[in-house]
């Protein structure tokens, strides 16, 4: 059954439709939204919000786009409003300072086996808008198409936010990749 098809079921008040499509997105939509979020349980609670909000407006939807376009979008401006939310309130606390000892020098070549946290670091380590293509694209499967829907920009923005987060990535990994030439 397609999107549109449950989509005008949810209309029609049907739990049935609703329970399919949130069968369908809410595993991905969760995922998407920890991954923004850096929380998985918060993560889940973006998506359980957005679905019920889905529910709960079923007579006045409008969805122009694809239902997964606006499910992905409605994920990613809710998780954003948490982070606003959760930067509001760090300022309002008294800062605190800490101080760290000395590290010890990391290896020129690193260990193959920190290359996942390798990797982590280095999207994680990539600025916003590109981070959210590479993992809308990579992470959750979305076509260029899709993330500039969800994101509302084009997909030559998308084009080329790939890009430059895959050129960097390359360069934070140089050493990794080196390593198992």
């Amino acid at each position: 059954m397609d999107d549109s098809t449950l989509l005008a079921r949810i209309r029609r008040g049907d739990d049935g439709g609703f329970d399919t499509l949130f069968r369908r997105y809410y595993e991905s939509l969760a995922g998407f939204a920890a991954s923004l979020l850096k929380d998985q349980q918060a993560g889940e609670d973006v998506a359980q919000d957005v679905m019920l909000e889905l529910w709960r407006r079923r007579d006045s939807l409008d969805i122009a786009e694809s239902c997964r376009s606006y499910l992905f979008r409605a994920v990613r401006n809710r998780a954003l409003n948490v982070l606003r939310h959760e930067d509001t309130v760090r300022r309002s606390e008294p800062a605190i300072v800490v101080e760290m000892a000395d590290s010890v020098p990391a290896p020129d070549v690193p260990d193959t086996g920190g290359l996942a946290a390798a990797i982590a670091a280095a999207v994680g380590g990539l600025p916003e808008p590109v981070r959210e293509c590479f993992l809308m694209n990579r992470e959750h499967g979305l076509t260029y198409p899709e993330i500039a829907s969800t994101l509302g920009i084009s997909v030559k923005t998308v084009e080329a936010r790939m890009g430059w987060g895959l050129k960097e990535l390359r360069v934070r990994l140089a050493p990794w990749r080196a390593a198992m030439r």
